[in-house]
């Protein structure tokens, strides 16, 4: 065992678990991902809302292109001679600056494509919104890339964590997040905060598709208010889930060697699945089991 390289593992597993929670909230104030239907869908059932409508894509697909974007640019200045934290916090700057126009015209077409059904644009929602979510944007971009960078350079034992490029691993890495934040955070921002008037537990079947909650305790519910209450839960969830996937992807090969770190992996999947099984028995105990019809 190589403690440098372990070093470097718990460090990379660190950066991951800021990143994620950045992410998932970044996307809860967007309406990204798997609620973004919801709003989608609630002008339609009569609710007019005060939300950022932004997403054309799922998670996955959005932070591949923000972190290779992010990536690529920092992968470019560090080959011109530049510190490799300064070409990082570049590349994700530019990242942010693409993901807040990509923000403003997804948005924008979004709600004129809905006029029929009267849903307004709102300009003030849209301008406090674009500051939060570029700068959520851009503390997930630093800290993939950053993630990227620590596995591409020489550690204790002369070898780095992985041989694919910076600019690769970045766009590997983002999709991994964002597929992370749509599975993780996504629960307790469509399932809770969006239908706050429904029992806990029943998920979202059709017939309430987009019936969303509207109002705030004080005034319209807006993004604001959505990432406020994922602040409390969802997204240090997500970034612990991302933190434990990039901490445990190298910790048992690190500490095991190859083939004992696959079977050490086997090892924590399975206790994963049981914790999982007790975790959701425990959940349908305490606040009820599904009610069927």
């Amino acid at each position: 065992m190589d403690p440098v390289t372990l070093g470097v593992v718990a460090l990379m597993g660190a950066v991951a678990t800021i990143g994620g929670a950045a992410e998932d909230l970044e996307s809860d104030i967007g309406s990204q991902s798997n609620p973004n239907s919801q709003v989608q869908l609630a002008p339609q059932m009569g609710h007019l809302h005060r939300m950022i409508n932004k997403a054309t894509s799922g998670e996955p697909v959005a932070y591949g292109v923000w972190c290779g974007v992010a990536g690529a640019v920092a992968y470019l200045i560090m080959s011109a001679g530049m510190m490799p934290v300064v070409a990082i916090a570049i590349g994700a700057c530019v990242a942010a600056f693409v993901h807040s126009i990509y923000t403003v015209t997804s948005h924008m077409g979004r709600i004129v494509g809905q006029s029929q059904f009267e849903q307004p644009l709102f300009m003030d929602v849209l301008t406090q919104s674009l500051g939060p979510i570029a700068g959520h944007g851009f503390i997930t971009s630093f800290c993939i890339v950053g993630i990227s960078y620590l596995m591409t350079i020489p550690l204790g034992n002369g070898d780095p964590l992985h041989v694919f490029p910076l600019p690769l691993l970045a766009m590997l890495w983002g999709i991994a997040l964002g597929a992370i934040g749509s599975s993780t955070g996504d629960v307790h921002y469509g399932a809770e905060s969006e239908y706050q008037k429904f029992e806990f537990g029943g998920g979202t079947p059709v017939a309430i598709q987009g019936d969303i909650v509207t109002k705030a305790p004080l005034g319209a519910k807006n993004s604001m208010d959505v990432v406020n209450f994922c602040a409390k839960f969802g997204g240090p969830l997500t970034g612990f889930c991302f933190g434990l996937v990039v901490f445990f992807s190298f910790w048992n090969t690190v500490v095991f060697g190859v083939y004992g770190g696959i079977v050490v992996g086997i090892i924590i999947i399975i206790l994963l699945i049981i914790l999982d099984d007790r975790l959701e028995v425990f959940a349908r105990t305490k606040y009820g089991p599904y009610e069927e019809e």
